[in-house]
């Protein structure tokens, strides 16, 4: 049975669940940003995922970055580089970051962890950039 960890929850909004993967939009407006979560119990590594399975989140990892560009897109703040990764240096279960970058963004040309407070997404916004993502997962 799949569980969410806490922390993911708390810091993301719910997108739509894939086949594989669960994604949520990340709670922080400074950047478009997409989180997937398969939704498989106990995995913490890429190489958990069976032969199947890890090509299936391949492909949502690539439908997360068209998902992160349209996002920046609609935003007047078009992606010019997609940062993949899953790192679970703090939160462990396996989760896959999809981060559009820009270089006049926060933090760039480093790592957005750890830049400033996370600015939450107006309840309004959250739903158009949900819609808008979920609409670009399914394309």
């Amino acid at each position: 049975m799949f569980s969410l960890d806490p922390r993911l929850e708390a810091s993301s909004i719910f997108v739509a669940d894939l086949t594989v993967c669960q994604a949520r939009l990340q709670g922080d407006v400074r950047w478009p940003w997409i989180v997937l979560i398969p939704r498989r119990q106990g995995l913490r590594e890429l190489e958990d995922l069976d032969p199947q399975d890890l090509e299936a989140v391949t492909r949502e990892i690539l439908a997360a970055g068209r998902a992160v560009r349209a996002i920046g897109a609609a935003a007047a703040r078009p992606v010019e580089k997609l940062n993949v990764g899953a790192l679970g240096n703090i939160v462990a279960q396996l989760h896959v970051h999809i981060v559009g970058r820009r270089s006049d963004d926060p933090a760039w040309p480093g790592p957005v962890w750890g830049v400033g407070a996370p600015v939450d997404y107006a309840v309004d916004a959250a739903d158009a950039v949900t819609a808008l993502a979920r609409a670009a997962l399914k394309a």
